[in-house]
């Protein structure tokens, strides 16, 4: 009977690779930090319909699209409002927020309001992040050199 030789593992991988589904990110604000951003809040608080219409406009979605949240309702309105709810989890898988559906649901649902306004700051701040390419200062930009 032959022996097969036994290697023994003397050394893990270090390095980790993250699945592409992982939420690493936070919420910029939490959910009641309207002073943090005044003009939202006063437009979240007087006129919640723009907000939201503004908040679907910058996630690239119809602008009149959180209205079916209040028309559909007629006089009932739905006790989960369903634009809101895809809306909210569409910033939040987006931008890789940690956080569930059930989550977004809860906001939505108790805290309209002050949902699309973190919805709105997310945005804004998400708008500002700066991304730098060239690191290197000594290092001429890219100029393609043309041949006569």
């Amino acid at each position: 009977m032959a022996m097969h030789p036994v290697f023994a593992v003397t050394h893990q991988p270090g390095t980790f690779l993250a699945a592409a589904g992982l939420k690493t990110e936070m919420w910029t604000s939490g959910i009641c930090d309207c002073s943090e951003d005044m003009p939202t809040c006063c437009l979240g608080f007087w006129c919640p319909c723009c907000l939201a219409c503004q908040v679907s406009s910058g996630l690239g979605e119809s602008h009149c699209l959180p209205l079916l949240d209040w028309i559909s309702g007629g006089l009932y309105p739905p006790l989960i409002p369903p634009i809101s709810l895809a809306l909210r989890s569409t910033l939040r898988e987006r931008f890789h927020i940690q956080g569930s559906v059930a989550n977004d649901c809860c906001m939505v649902t108790c805290c309209s309001s002050c949902s699309w306004c973190q919805m709105a700051r997310e945005l804004k701040a998400r708008a500002n992040t700066t991304i730098q390419i060239n690191m290197n200062p000594s290092q001429p930009p890219y100029a393609p050199h043309l041949s006569s």
